[in-house]
């Protein structure tokens, strides 16, 4: 499928350059989309959201990880001394305990990773339509993204979207995560 895209970029490429009056001069324009989504100051603002969002969930994690790591050091220090029930007591409690912990890590990932999507696809929507307004003023004829293989730096805008993406600011602070049974975030254009 990315080879045959390939070879329909190159080949629509070819064709607009074979159609094209010899006299009329054809723009092209380059952009590193990832260098935008880690270097954009939307991309940076969105990065600290999440992570505020989730710090207290991971403090909570981390303490429930130590409290179990105690008790685990606990049975090995005192197993020995304690009573047949002490010892079954905390063996039980120990295992309850790290079966319920890992349930806690996988639904936090599962609902940081969904959260991750949501705010990508935003930021994906709003990088995009900077590039497609950045091409539209600088009156660019073609801008390729990903899947280029060679582009001399003639080429590359990504430093001057960049700069236009610095100029306009952060997005607004991320979105609270979505309601239970609420519509989904549309996806970027172009995104799979």
């Amino acid at each position: 499928m990315k080879r045959s895209w390939y070879v329909g970029v190159v080949g629509v490429l070819f064709a607009v350059l074979a159609l094209s009056p010899a006299h009329a001069e054809l723009r092209i324009g380059v952009v590193n989309y990832s260098k935008l989504l880690q270097e954009s100051p939307q991309a940076k603002v969105v990065q600290e959201a999440l992570r505020g969002e989730f710090a207290g969930k991971q403090r909570e994690l981390s303490a429930q990880q130590a409290a179990l790591k105690a008790k685990q050091e606990k049975l090995e220090k005192d197993g020995a001394t304690m009573t047949a029930d002490q010892r079954t007591r905390l063996e039980r409690e120990l295992r309850d305990g790290n079966r319920e912990y890992s349930q806690r890590v996988s639904d936090f990932q599962e609902e940081a990773n969904a959260r991750q999507n949501e705010e990508l696809s935003r930021l994906q929507s709003a990088l995009i339509a900077e590039v497609q307004s950045y091409a539209l003023s600088q009156k660019y004829d073609l801008v390729l993204a990903d899947g280029v293989i060679y582009a001399s730096g003639g080429f590359d805008i990504t430093a001057a979207v960049l700069a236009s993406l610095q100029a306009r600011g952060a997005l607004p602070a991320a979105a609270p995560a979505a309601k239970p049974g609420s519509a989904p975030a549309p996806a970027a254009p172009g995104a799979k």
